[in-house]
């Protein structure tokens, strides 16, 4: 039983850091961008598009 509480006393305390949670956001969306980019014409304007919106997410005050 003490296991578990120490489990949910971390997982809240990380929630609570709006770093991390905007971290959980981004990094998805940048993974993607990352992808997208390799397609021809659009993608390094998609890219662009996707890095500008996470960067947005990223200076959310939470």
């Amino acid at each position: 039983m003490k296991w578990k509480t120490a489990f949910v006393l971390v997982v809240f305390s990380l929630m609570l850091s709006g770093c991390f949670l905007t971290k959980v956001v981004t990094v998805p969306m940048r993974l993607g961008a990352a992808v997208i980019s390799i397609v021809p014409v659009v993608g390094n304007t998609a890219h662009d598009a996707i890095d500008e919106a996470a960067g947005i997410v990223d200076e959310v005050p939470i």
